[in-house]
């Protein structure tokens, strides 16, 4: 399995592989819970520093999925007087908190003592955010981060402007890839003109996510991590493209697998018998994966709201709130079934380790698989939406364009028959 794909240890497994050989049922369970509460329970710290004006905020919000205006978000656009560090929880990922540094600008104190006054030791990672070249004292900072055994990266922000500016101080030589190769060779050879080693450097706007080199990081950061961390910081982000909705489907797989496998092994003792789940207990983690997902009814809403679009409209393009509405069809296989999980939950057993795993794993596949393919349905609505936008407005201009155009035609058309039939002069004008 790729490192990035990984959310419990090879230690871990390994155990677990060995209790089942064992036969000790109970120890590998223990083992499984222990895994999964790790899983959920893992905090995330990651700092952000930089200077004043280069766009810490705005980077916050977008990894947190907050709009400037909503509520909890950072403030944007706001001169950076405080001297503390202050955290940003994410609204859905209760572990994972963004800490927005006070530049090191702003404070009178050597790189390293910097760290040690914003406790470096409690941070996974840090972002060093520019909106320009890096500063003496952002390169300092980069190395006593290292010396100190953390990983840091850097982060070049508002590209899409100084494309803009590029393109237009040169509209005729402007080329894009050039630009930006010029860019990042001037961070490099900053970087190593100070006896650094150049690390990736990565170009985002935080106005136009998938446009940069946002995911690239997103998955940088995501193999960098621990493994019982991963699993939150994956579900964490945000849905901008097709592949990242992927790849958050493939880190929740494996937690369904997990929670099934455990759910089979505790069937397998008759005294731990499980019931079978109500409708209840399903509904609650069906409505977990569409929080996560962003396809609950909270997150419709502000969609419906940003996009211009009825609420209603977007509804009947999804299928999950509607998962739990189908009656199931009593089929002979269907009471087979029935009356198989009465009969393991008595007397355990390979059977009921067979029967209660496919249950938990088929049922909360099935969510999840729906809730991916509502995700993608939604961001081509969503980009589809965009688009038409943009045609529109383009429509709008052209439209202004012509009736001018027109207007124009007219006035000189009337000028020249007016001059032809002699009842107006040239030089009169």
């Amino acid at each position: 399995m790729d490192r990035e794909k990984e959310i419990i240890s090879k230690e871990n497994i390994s155990l677990i592989e060995f209790h089942l050989k064992k036969g000790n049922i109970q120890g590998a369970n223990s083992l499984i819970s222990k895994a999964l509460k790790n899983i959920d329970e893992a905090p995330i710290s990651i700092a952000v520093t930089g200077e004043s004006g280069a766009g810490k905020s705005s980077f916050i919000n977008a990894l947190r999925e907050v709009g400037p205006e909503d509520k909890g978000a950072a403030e944007v656009g706001v001169v950076e007087t405080t001297m503390e560090r202050t955290p940003y929880k994410h609204p859905k990922i209760k572990t994972l908190t963004l800490w927005d540094l006070p530049g090191i600008g702003t404070m009178n104190f050597p790189p390293k003592e910097y760290l040690e006054k914003v406790k470096f030791q409690e941070y996974d990672f840090f972002i060093i955010v520019s909106a320009t070249r890096f500063t003496k004292l952002e390169l300092d900072l980069a190395k006593a981060i290292r010396f100190m055994k953390k990983n840091y990266y850097l982060v070049r922000t508002k590209i899409d402007i100084d494309l803009e500016n590029e393109k237009n101080s040169k509209p005729r030589t402007f080329d894009r890839e050039k630009f930006l190769e010029k860019i990042q060779n001037s961070y490099i050879n900053t970087l190593k003109a100070n006896g650094m080693d150049a690390p990736q450097i990565f170009f985002i706007s935080s106005r136009n996510l998938s446009g940069y080199d946002f995911p690239r990081l997103m998955k940088t950061l995501v193999k960098d991590l621990p493994a019982q961390k991963r699993h939150n910081f994956m579900i964490s982000l945000s849905k901008i493209t097709e592949a990242a909705i992927d790849r958050k489907r493939k880190s929740m797989q494996q937690t369904i697998w997990l929670e099934a496998f455990k759910a089979g092994l505790l069937a397998t003792v008759p005294a731990v018998g499980i019931l079978r789940d109500d409708v209840e207990k399903l509904k609650v983690k069906l409505d977990h994966y569409r929080v996560l997902f962003g396809v609950d009814d909270e997150s419709l809403e502000v969609m419906a709201k940003n996009s211009q679009v009825p609420i209603e409209q977007l509804k009947k393009l999804i299928k999950s709130p509607y998962l739990l509405e189908t009656k199931e069809t009593e089929t002979l296989e269907g009471n087979l079934l029935k009356y198989l999980e009465k009969f393991a939950s008595v007397n355990g057993g390979l059977l009921a380790t067979g029967l209660y795993f496919r249950k938990t794993f088929y049922l909360h596949l099935l969510f999840l698989d729906t809730v991916t393919e509502d995700a993608k349905v939604l961001l081509r609505e969503m980009y589809s939406k965009a688009c038409s936008n943009l045609s529109h407005t383009q429509l709008r201009t052209m439209d202004k364009c012509y009736s001018f155009l027109m207007s124009m035609t007219g006035f000189v058309v009337i000028c020249f028959v007016l001059f032809y039939l002699g009842l107006w002069e040239w030089n009169k004008v």
